[in-house]
């Protein structure tokens, strides 16, 4: 890999899933930045969060993806500065990201499929998971 990777801290490591996931078909949609601007503000896990921070990271993400193995990079980088704990966490803001346009694209779904297997989340978690973020993004 050509690029430095800086080192991420565990919220620095959830923005990342989250813009990977908005990145991942190559059109980051605005519903879905809006989205991980919205978490960022109003979840308890990013309350001592700077959120400057969150254009390093995407920049970082999108470098990362230009890269021949900025994918595993990627990964390597968030499964350091994550703690388990937040495994799920991580996934469960993935789908709210791609869920928030109302429709998961094959780039978005192959990476939520990356980010279970990465992640170890369980067939039956990442069920659940990927549920709730479907209600809570349904339309009348």
């Amino acid at each position: 890999m050509s690029i430095d990777t800086p080192s991420l801290s565990p919220c620095d490591a959830l923005v990342a899933v989250m813009v990977a996931v908005s990145a991942s078909d190559s059109d980051m949609r605005t519903a879905e930045l809006l989205a991980i601007q919205r978490m960022v503000d109003h979840m308890p896990v990013f309350a001592e969060y700077d959120q400057d921070r969150i254009r390093v990271v995407s920049q970082t993400v999108i470098t990362l993806f230009e890269e021949e193995d900025g994918l595993d990079a990627l990964f390597g980088l968030v499964r350091d500065a994550l703690p388990d704990k937040l495994y799920e966490t991580a996934y469960a803001l993935a789908c709210d990201v791609g869920a928030a346009d109302g429709r998961l694209y094959d780039g978005e779904i192959r990476m939520l499929a990356e980010i279970r297997d990465q992640l170890g989340i369980t067939r039956l978690h990442a069920a659940a998971i990927e549920l709730s973020a479907q209600v809570r993004h349904r339309v009348v």
